[in-house]
Parts: structure tokens; sequence; C-alpha cells
């Protein structure tokens, strides 16, 4: 037995004596402090808080952060489809009791868990929550008619931007993107996001030996892993590390070489740094973060790389490295809506005034950045968002209030000759649509890609000399 103290209750005992019943609370508690806390706090962290590293086996943790992420992956239509079938519909003053029936719903809808389980164990937490003590019949019933009633459900699932999208999101991406590719970009996250890493070396021959697909951009994609990562070939000898495939795409735009002083601004978790140390650059990480440069550190002895790591504000750096970089790299903090295909909870736990909070931050970071870069350097400034006042926006305004700098476009070349991914500007904008069930050409033979791409943009800017 574990205990854990709920964010909306009291303390609740993990009991491992029932089979798969300590994933389901796990995964209860995790939904339910998200759906109470809001923007407190992402799905990791809610699981790690909920005791998914509490002692439980390698099983019951993946079976707990599986149905966790597939709640919020279909949060939307879960609501929807409940709502339907409840005679007052979904209680919003018990969010206890919402996460409960969105947790059972999803394992009978889409999860491979045999349907008594979903219904028993979700019943069993019912009866064990002193909140929810009155509902188990209720539970029972409803997630009894969600297995009858699987096929017409099913067929209600026909709109992802309309039903699993939150209806802030789908107005902004309808307008800068149009409705059918805002529809696409809702799609895509419902498919998930396969394993991409970056290779040290030739991704021809990484992407052979471990049963990938080498991009054109020169990352991997790997669509099946049935091991833990850390088992892969390659991974403890440090040949290559993990990194979605639109955010290894800046780095290599700074186009850093050996003996150069780059900085890396925002630097954790780290992929971007070593992407940088690999090209043989001086490279100094900054981050708030004193723990997640302590992983970014640990990673780059794994990989067998070396950095200057410094903590604290990036827009705080002593004025003694003003104009002593020959190239930096801002990754900025933003809303993260480009992430949704792996952080789905993204979508539930943000809202439109994180766009405009947000945008004041860039803005000093972008400034300070500025004042870094040599005459002649490099100036790449990317953010994981689709909205467009944390990308295009805020280079748009950079330009007008910094005419020392200019816009170096990118070329399709250099993102493997995938024109689509550059817009209008010379810039970078990736979209989850991108490289989605595509038939694309790598370093080998042409194969489909699957599991489309991290939401970026980045610009490549430059100070006249």
């Amino acid at each position: 037995m574990a205990t854990r103290r709920n964010a909306d209750g009291p303390t609740t005992t993990i009991d491992r004596t029932v089979p798969g019943l300590a994933a389901r609370q796990v995964a209860h508690a995790a939904v339910s402090d998200l759906l109470v806390q809001g923007r407190a706090f992402a799905l990791e962290d809610a699981l790690a808080k909920a005791g998914v590293d509490a002692g439980l086996d390698a099983a019951d943790a993946s079976l707990a952060r599986a149905i966790a992420t597939a709640t919020f992956r279909r949060l939307g239509f879960l609501r929807r489809m409940l709502t339907a079938r409840m005679t007052q519909g979904l209680p919003p003053d018990q969010p206890r009791l919402v996460a409960l029936l969105v947790t059972g719903a999803v394992q009978i809808l889409d999860l491979n868990v045999p349907d008594h389980a979903a219904v028993d164990l979700s019943v069993r937490l019912a009866k064990g929550d002193p909140y929810l003590q009155h509902t188990p019949g209720l539970v029972n019933a409803i997630l009894r008619r969600v297995i009858r009633e699987r096929d017409a459900i099913a067929a209600e699932a026909s709109d992802p931007l309309a039903q699993n999208t939150p209806d802030w999101l789908a107005a902004r991406w309808s307008a800068a993107y149009g409705p059918d590719t805002a529809r696409a970009i809702a799609a895509a996250h419902l498919s998930g996001a396969a394993l991409d890493i970056t290779p040290r070396g030739s991704a021809t021959e990484w992407a052979e030996r471990l049963g990938g697909v080498a991009l054109p951009t020169g990352s991997i994609r790997l669509h099946e892993v049935r091991s833990a990562v850390s088992d892969l070939p390659g991974y403890g000898e440090g040949a290559w590390w993990v990194q979605d495939a639109a955010a290894a795409i800046p780095a290599r735009l700074l186009a850093a070489g050996p003996g150069q002083r780059v900085a890396d601004l925002c630097a954790a978790p780290g992929g971007k740094t070593a992407q940088l140390a690999a090209t043989g650059a001086e490279v100094v990480a900054v981050d708030r973060s004193a723990p997640r440069l302590e992983r970014l550190s640990e990673n780059l002895a794994r990989l067998g790389l070396k950095a200057e790591i410094r903590v604290g504000d990036a827009t705080q750096l002593p004025e003694t490295d003003a104009g002593t970089f020959d190239a930096v790299l801002l990754d900025a903090p933003c809303s993260a809506t480009g992430t949704i295909r792996r952080h789905p909870d993204v979508a539930w736990t943000k809202a439109g005034g994180d766009v405009g909070r947000l945008g004041g931050l860039q803005r000093r970071l972008l400034d300070r950045a500025a004042t870094l870069v040599k005459p002649g350097g490099r100036l790449v400034y990317c953010t994981c968002s689709l909205e467009p006042e944390e990308g295009e926006g805020q280079v748009a305004a950079f330009l007008a209030r910094n005419p020392a700098f200019e816009r170096l476009a990118i070329r399709p070349e250099e993102v493997g000759g995938l024109g689509e991914l550059i817009n209008g500007d010379g810039d970078l904008r990736t979209l989850p649509s991108h490289l989605s069930g595509d038939r694309v050409d790598g370093e080998g033979a042409p194969a489909v890609v699957r599991g489309g791409i991290d939401g970026f943009f980045a610009s490549r800017l430059v100070r006249k000399a």
C-alpha cells in the first residue's frame, strides 16, 4: 500500500492487491487533479504526484500513463458522448466523478483493455473514494451502456476539430491556417506521435539498425518500439538521442561549426544543446531550471559531449557576454500548442490568455538574445507553438524595432527538400499534419512516414556586419 494526497480530496491509499487497480487509481487521480487545477501543472507532473513512480511496476506505470494520455487526447469527445447518455449530463462540480467516467470510457473505446476490467475496476474506485461512494451504481450503468453502444459511439466521432479541440484553439487555427488545415491538425493530434531520434552519425545506417525511417530533415522515425528506449542499440554509447523531428531543425539552421561560440538559451531538456555541441562548437547552455539542467548534464555525459552550463534567467545574462557569440539559439517559452500530439493535456490546460501573457517574455528574451550576437552572427528564434503571435508576429515586431538585423530565409534544401515546411517569409512553420502518411525520400529509399510532426516556428536572423 502507498498513499498520496489528492488535489481536491482526502489522502488515497493505492491498492496493489487487486491486479490493475493501482494503475487505474493513479490515472484517475492524475486526470482529476488536472481537471481541478488546470494550468497549475502538466500531465507528467500530475502522474508523478499521483504516484506513477511510487512503487508501481513497469506494466502498471505504463498503463496509468496510457489511460491518462488517451483520456486527454479525446477529452472533448468523451465529455460530449457521456453527457448525451446521462439524464442530467456530466456534473461540472464533480471533477472526480467526471475523471472516473472519462478514464473508464476511454479504456472501453480506445485501449486494449477487457471491458469487464474497465467497468469492474472503475466501480471499485468509486466504492473506495469517500467523494464517490454514492456513485458506483451510476458508474456501472453508464460504462455498461458505453459497451453496448460502442459501434454507435464510434460513428459519432466524425470531426476532431469540432468535437475534440477546445473552441478557442479551433477558432485560432481556422483563422491562421484555414478550416481544412485546422481540421487536419486536429486529426493529427488524435493519431499521437511516433518516436523520433537525432543520430550523431549516418541517419540511413541507424535507421536500418533500429528498424526506422530516415526522414529528409535528418532525423530517424521509429514507428514501433517494443522495448525501453534505453535498451535500443546505440543508446548506451550515445549514438543518438530522443528529439522530435521538428525540434531538431532549428539547431541545424544555426549552422554552428567547430570553435564557434554558441549560446543555447532556454536550453533544457537539451536536445538542441547536444546538436550544437556535436558540431564542435563551444556551447553555453542557459536555463532557469536547475533540475532540468542537471538532467541535461547527465544526457551530455551519456553522449560524450560538453557544454558550459549556466543556471539563470536568460534576460539577465552579464553585459560581458554582449556581442561575443557567433550564433545564438533561443527556444522561447510558449503556449506549447505545437506539442499536443505528444502532450494532449496542453489543449485542455492552456487558455487564450496564455498566448498574450507569454508574449512579453518572448519579446524580452529575443531582444536580450540579439545583444549577444556578434556583427555578422546568426540568431535563430523558435517556439513549439502553432500560434502566430508567438512566431511570425514576434519576428515581424523584432525586425521592425531592430534594424541591425535582417532575415536569412530558409531554403528548401535545408529541410530535406520539404518546401511545405517554409512559409512565404522564408521562416520554418511545421504543422502536426506534415509528415503524416506522406511518402518521402530520406537518405535511403522512399518510405511512407506516419505520425506527423510537432508544430514549430523558427526564423533565422543575421546581425548586419
